[in-house]
């Protein structure tokens, strides 16, 4: 039965991030041109067909968390399975140390979109909670699924920029997210929404859901040519009521993507590009 005090949400890609340290000691110990081949198989044992079949990016990590980040992009949990064990089978895994994982999916929120269809279906005659109603709303959210399509399974922009950091939504004595009015939260997230919009062109952001898949509730990916608009835009918008209220943070990752193709580059100890070989 539907409730209509749930917001409903499209899903999409099936998202895992991975995180490595990299063995330096070891690495330094093997030639270039080993370097180069445990490189190159890396990258062609994550390489898919065709954009329909997902990606993976690259990420070199600065700081102490780790030395890479892998972010698969895949349409299913199948495919996330494959990814994660075709590169343990790579003989680059026995370089690398594992330092964090995530798994979510690509999550498209439908706040407002959910009021107006449990509207339009109880204009329909159908009663809430009888199979009709049901049938009548799952019909409504397929024809927006196929409007959004391309928010739900976007392409993972080669900016040089990328930003991934995990959040909830507070659930204490105080504050807890989940028990204020559907109305309220709706109009929360319209506020929080404007201030991203406000950013269009200058960063591309990713949220999916992570409600039952991991430790937080959902994951945010942030890719841009400028580090600068990662502090803005999230300081900015810890302005809003959803934020200043609601949010809470977990670590923050950011480093460089790169080409797949530049992998021996890290590897050798410089710093890869984003360009083609």
């Amino acid at each position: 039965m539907r409730n209509p005090f749930v917001p409903e949400t499209l899903e999409g890609w099936s998202l895992l991030h991975q995180g490595f340290r990299l063995h330096w000691p070891k690495l330094r110990a093997v030639t270039p041109g080993q370097r180069a081949a445990l490189a190159a198989e890396a990258a062609a044992a994550l390489a898919t067909p065709d954009p329909q079949a997902g990606l993976t990016v690259f990420v070199q990590l600065l700081g102490h968390k780790g030395d890479l980040m892998l972010i698969h992009a895949r349409p299913s949990f199948e495919e996330l399975s494959q990814a994660q064990l075709a590169l343990a089978q790579c003989t680059l895994s026995e370089f690398m140390e594992p330092t964090t994982s995530y798994v979510s999916i690509v999550e498209l929120g439908m706040y407002e979109m959910t009021a107006k269809i449990h509207e339009q279906t109880t204009a329909q005659g159908h009663v809430l909670g009888s199979d009709a109603y049901d049938e009548a709303f799952d019909a409504a959210m397929l024809v927006q699924r196929g409007r959004v399509m391309g928010r739900l399974f976007p392409e993972l922009p080669a900016r040089r920029h990328v930003c991934f950091y995990p959040m909830n939504k507070k659930r204490g004595e105080s504050k807890n997210w989940y028990s204020a009015t559907f109305e309220d939260r709706a109009l929360m997230m319209r506020e929080h929404g404007h201030i991203g919009r406000s950013y269009s062109g200058k960063v591309t952001q990713i949220i999916s859901g992570s409600i039952g898949f991991d430790d937080w509730e959902w994951g945010v990916d942030l890719f841009a040519d400028d580090p600068l608009v990662f502090k803005k835009l999230i300081y900015e918008m810890r302005f809003d009521r959803a934020s200043a209220e609601y949010a809470e943070f977990g670590a923050f990752y950011v480093g460089l993507q790169f080409s797949p193709a530049r992998l021996a580059d890290l590897l050798d100890g410089r710093t890869p590009q984003l360009t083609p070989v």
